[in-house]
């Protein structure tokens, strides 16, 4: 059976245990990018990670644009909403339909 993950800073992710997601607290890319690669690597379909902590793990979220699992899918954390994850999936919809379907572009 897949499993669902949350990766952030400790405020942020703490909530997400009581809705029966796994919790990583994190603040070091580094720990979260091989975490990620763990996760990926054990049934996790989707991996919700904070916009904060998704800024300083770029490169490794990208190695998993392209693969079917897991989802990875920006959430803003307690320290508020950057608009990336909004942007991500807007993106990812672009691709899907080809057009922004906001905007009609």
């Amino acid at each position: 059976m897949y499993k669902i993950a949350v990766m952030g800073d400790r405020d942020s992710v703490y909530g997400f245990a009581t809705l029966g997601m796994d919790t990583f607290p994190f603040t070091d890319a580094e720990e979260a990018g091989r975490k990620l690669r763990e996760l990926a690597e054990n049934e996790y379909a989707i991996v919700y990670i904070t916009e904060a902590l998704a800024d300083k793990m770029e490169a490794q979220i990208d190695h998993y644009r392209e693969q079917m699992l897991p989802a990875i899918i920006l959430i803003p954390g307690v320290s508020g909403n950057t608009g990336k994850g909004i942007n991500a999936v807007k993106h990812s919809v672009e691709q899907a339909v080809g057009s922004d379907i906001i905007f009609g572009n």
